[in-house]
């Protein structure tokens, strides 16, 4: 990245650095409180004569000189205090250095990575550094860094692996596959007679393909149950992950069940109610964690509530839609008519959904059910129309009973936008979105597919963009989120709702998106069937029977590959709470640090063949010798040398080598096409004065 006089959004290399981890910022905060928060300069980038941290407090900028707080491995470290003013506290920091000076041919920077090498007049020359970069110009607050007062979240989500399951798709109990057998249920079964409900079109599980879209998409029914999940907690637990995430479980009239006909029971054909219980119970005997799916936006026009509502314009759960004058029609989401939009102005559905002991939102929570928390359906949608906007209201009014009934219970939404705004970390503890990391990566890692859903645009697929894009998109679109939303935020390669990423990506791209989704900062999110390298062009496509009985329909078994890197994370301190540095963003490879004081972890990933140069000083010499060692987790051919080296081999014996000490001119990370690898190395070394 040498040259760059003028670094700005997502320029990775070695500049000054604050992410809001451990390393740089208190984790926990109260009103009041007096936090200190620290930056640090490499001195390969320049020497800051003076530094500032700029905070926003009740509205207005402040400005709190920073105290030199030491130096280590070629970093300065600078710190200074902060009032928590508010619960939400954004703040950035403004350095003061020494121009760049000109090099003898008119071009470029001295020291790489714009940096701002001592000029022989003395002009100095002023650096903004907020959540999104560094910028030579004045920026708005909105990526600012953020602090917050919230109560933090479960530790159990921050860390964990969450494995996505869609029910009906997921497996058929042996219970359930006899009394098929009996009822003639599914066209795989002996035809007797046939007990599903009248929406559905019974298919066979190995046989008849999903259809990804036309009348019949919704009503495929393939007759998955929750004691078909309990029955393969095995598998579950055997891919690392510890946090079940299942799709609606309640009576609706389709497969999807985003159509609540009832919140008061489990949908029989899913095994009822029992079945729920045991599924918890057997998923908590062996550590594992159970979210629900719920929807506060609207219900099915089936529902008890809207039944009535529409029948008798008088009655309370009238209130609880929205209406037109004549009672004749009513708002639905997207205008689908089968998805009535609840109206949270009304008193009796906030009772009736939340408040009350039997309410969808606390009755799940409770034993027997005991689930460990929700997943809200559209929770960018819910509580808004037109001019009234109650979103955060009900958000808040979900999080205090959520947390009344169990503090540890987790709570997120889907918003499948720019998700910050509505994501302080007063409510829903993380985001269900695919706008900072999904959307990027299906573009920095598309293949040729001919047509897939991106995320509901009318365009056919990403565009193919390179890793500066990549870079750019994520911190553009996750820098207002406060350091521990980001860490609660799922990431996801795909979902129920999209196309699957090995439909999207070149060969091998679900794998090295894998690498990415464990070791960013977030939660790692595994649908049901990715273990498989299953495809789907949109999200109903997607939507696979797992292939349990039929070899010919695993597509790649990738299941080694996930339980390792679920491991990797679930060892690594670094991954689930460090702080992330990004070194390298150029065309086909992405570098970046993810670190604590005690351990840290490199990650390289390549879409193709590339070499990886980081500068002198990216890494301490202690880490640079620990690259000597094999990579932790690797895919594909790379190896690491020192650049005083030359060349690197790389081959099947040779990943993650080193050639030489820690004193040479650099590091060398080369790919002879697509590959991953993370090294584990020692952690940041602090100045002794700084706190730890």
């Amino acid at each position: 990245m040498a040259g760059l006089g003028r670094p700005g959004p997502g320029t990775p290399g070695l500049l000054p650095h604050h992410d809001g981890s451990g390393l740089h910022a208190p984790q926990q905060v109260s009103l009041g409180d007096t936090a200190w928060l620290r930056l640090r300069v490499p001195a390969g980038w320049g020497r800051a004569a003076r530094v500032w941290l700029r905070s926003i407090q009740d509205g207005e900028p402040r400005y709190e000189p920073c105290t030199n707080g030491g130096e280590a491995d070629g970093w300065v470290w600078w710190e200074a205090p902060m009032t928590v003013t508010n619960p939400v506290a954004r703040y950035r920091f403004l350095l003061e250095v020494p121009a760049p000076q000109a090099a003898p041919d008119g071009g470029g920077t001295a020291g790489g990575s714009g940096a701002p090498s001592a000029a022989a007049g003395g002009e100095l020359r002023y650096w903004s550094l907020n959540a999104q970069g560094l910028f030579s110009r004045d920026v708005s607050d909105y990526a600012d860094f953020r602090l917050t007062t919230f109560p933090a979240a479960p530790q159990w989500l921050r860390t964990g692996t969450m494995y996505q399951i869609f029910p009906d798709r997921f497996a058929r109990s042996a219970a359930s596959a006899r009394g098929a057998a009996a009822d003639g249920v599914f066209p795989d079964q002996p035809a007797t007679a046939s007990p599903v409900p009248d929406w559905a079109v019974p298919c066979s599980w190995d046989t008849t393909p999903v259809e990804g879209s036309g009348p019949r998409t919704p009503y495929q029914f393939y007759g998955g149950d929750l004691a078909g999940i309990t029955e393969k907690l095995d598998h579950i637990q055997q891919l690392g992950a510890d946090v079940l995430y299942l799709t609606p479980f309640f009576p609706a009239r389709s497969n999807h069940r985003y159509d609540a006909a009832t919140f008061a029971f489990v949908d029989p054909l899913l095994g009822g109610d029992q079945a729920l219980v045991e599924l918890v119970q057997a998923a908590h005997a062996r550590g594992l964690k159970v979210m629900g799916d719920l929807t506060a936006n609207h219900s099915g026009d089936a529902h008890e509530w809207f039944r009535r509502a529409l029948a008798e314009p008088g009655a309370p759960e009238a209130g609880y839609y929205y209406f037109n004058g004549e009672h004749t029609e009513y708002e639905a989401w997207y205008g689908v008519a089968s998805l009535p939009k609840l109206n949270w102005a009304s008193a009796g559905l906030k009772e009736r959904f939340v408040l009350a002991d039997d309410s969808p939102v606390a009755r799940w929570l409770r034993p027997p059910f005991n689930l460990d928390g929700w997943r809200i359906d559209v929770g960018n949608m819910t509580g808004r129309l037109g001019a009234t906007d109650l979103n955060q209201d009900v958000a808040r009014l979900i999080a205090g009973r959520v947390r009344e009934i169990n503090p540890e219970a987790a709570l997120l939404a889907e918003a499948t936008n720019d998700a910050a705004p509505d994501f302080s970390g007063e409510h829903w503890h993380g985001a269900m979105t695919y706008s900072n990391f999904t959307r990027p990566l299906w573009s920095w890692l598309a293949g040729d597919a001919p047509h897939v859903n991106f995320f509901g645009t009318p365009l056919p697929g990403p565009n193919r963009t390179g890793a500066e894009d990549f870079l750019a998109t994520h911190l553009d679109l996750a820098a207002a989120f406060s350091w521990n939303v980001r860490q609660q935020n799922m990431n996801a390669l795909n979902s129920h709702d999209t196309a699957r990423a090995a439909t999207v990506m070149i060969d091998g791209g679900q794998r090295l998106g894998a690498v990415l989704m464990f070791t960013m900062p977030g939660v790692p999110v595994v649908f049901a069937g990715d273990e498989f390298g299953l495809k789907g062009y949109n999200g109903e496509a997607s939507r696979t029977p797992m292939p349990w009985d039929d070899p010919d329909r695993i597509l790649a078994d990738l299941r080694n590959d996930y339980a390792a890197l679920a491991a990797l994370r679930r060892d690594q301190p670094a991954l689930t709470g460090g702080g992330i540095r990004w070194l390298h963003a150029e065309g086909d490879a992405l570098a970046f640090v993810r670190e604590t004081a005690g351990s840290a972890v490199l990650v390289v990933v390549t879409r193709a063949a590339a070499d990886v140069h980081l500068a002198p000083g990216t890494l301490t010499g202690a880490q640079c010798r620990a690259l000597a060692a094999d990579p932790a987790f690797s895919a594909g051919l790379l190896g690491a040398g020192l650049l005083d080296m030359g060349s690197v081999s790389t081959g099947p014996g040779d990943a993650g080598q080193i050639l030489a000490d820690g004193s040479a001119s650099g590091i060398l990370i080369r790919t002879c096409g697509p590959a991953a690898g993370a090294w584990v190395l020692p952690g940041t070394t602090l100045p002794a004065a700084t706190p730890q």
